[in-house]
């Protein structure tokens, strides 16, 4: 009894543990973005903003060029997931449909390139970009964030199309479907779990990406909005109140899609990584 007591007690609290410990830092953001002055920087902690603000939201929209890159974070981040979703639907197909020479090949290229360290290249992307002629430009942050993404959507993928019985595309295909229609009638269907889950690593991977459009896009009109939260303070001064709503409006789009995502993207993510 006290054994198996035990064996619940523990997990749970470890798990309320960590809840709390990750969770805290994002409550303190948005609270803090909602404080008065006065309660952020005294030295009692307020805990809850008692008279709330939205000053500092309105600092922080009023901020140069704040909509032209939100325009640009949201350009660069669904273009680079879309293309990358079709490339790796396509590719994951063949890969896991399919028999041909150099098959075992692709796949570990694109395991190496899941694990490569990205932050070492700048320097050489900075000079393909530069001698290409295209600094200040949003295209080349579009493929490279589309070669970012492609790696883990391709090999996600794979194990979801993997796990589709073969039978069914066959009876697709015995009823009259050519294998295009097959994979679109009967296989795309089945992948909304995994595509739900690539997706929300592929939004969560280019909104994020800080080091290539930093040394990529020096206009203060072409950057997105990491680079312009980074920058923010040192335009603002000591103004922490606008600076923790930047960062709120910044995950703010994240967050939702997690929550609107979470129960099919965490099964797509472990399906995907044992299937296939």
């Amino acid at each position: 009894m006290r054994r198996s007591l035990l064996g619940r007690i523990w997990p749970n609290a470890t798990a309320i543990v960590l809840t709390v410990v990750f969770a805290f830092p994002v409550y303190w953001m948005f609270t803090t973005a909602f404080k008065q002055t006065g309660d952020i920087i005294t030295d009692t902690p307020v805990w809850f903003p008692l008279h709330a603000t939205l000053e500092h939201f309105q600092r922080a929209v009023d901020a140069p060029h704040f909509w032209t890159l939100v325009g640009n974070s949201a350009l660069v981040t669904l273009a680079s997931v879309g293309i990358s979703l079709v490339v790796a639907l396509a590719g994951s197909f063949a890969v896991a449909r399919m028999r041909f020479k150099g098959r075992r090949g692709v796949l570990l290229t694109f395991m190496l390139a899941q694990m490569a360290p990205w932050e070492v290249m700048v320097i050489s992307l900075y000079m393909i970009v530069r001698d290409a002629d295209m600094l200040n430009s949003l295209v080349p942050l579009i493929c490279f964030y589309t070669l970012m993404v492609l790696p883990f959507s391709l090999l996600t993928l794979r194990g979801y199309v993997a796990a589709v019985p073969r039978e069914l595309e066959e009876s697709a295909m015995v009823d009259g479907c050519t294998r295009p229609q097959a994979f679109v009638k009967v296989i795309f269907p089945l992948l909304a779990p995994g595509l739900m889950a690539t997706s929300l690593f592929g939004f969560i991977t280019a909104w994020n990406e800080y080091p290539l459009v930093l040394v990529l896009n020096k206009d203060a009109e072409k950057g997105t909005l990491p680079l312009w939260l980074s920058q923010f303070q040192t335009a603002f001064g000591d103004d922490w109140g606008a600076t923790m709503a930047a960062a709120s409006l910044f995950a703010l789009p994240i967050l939702v899609l997690f929550l609107f995502l979470q129960r099919k993207a965490v099964g797509g993510l472990t399906a995907g990584a044992v299937k296939g």
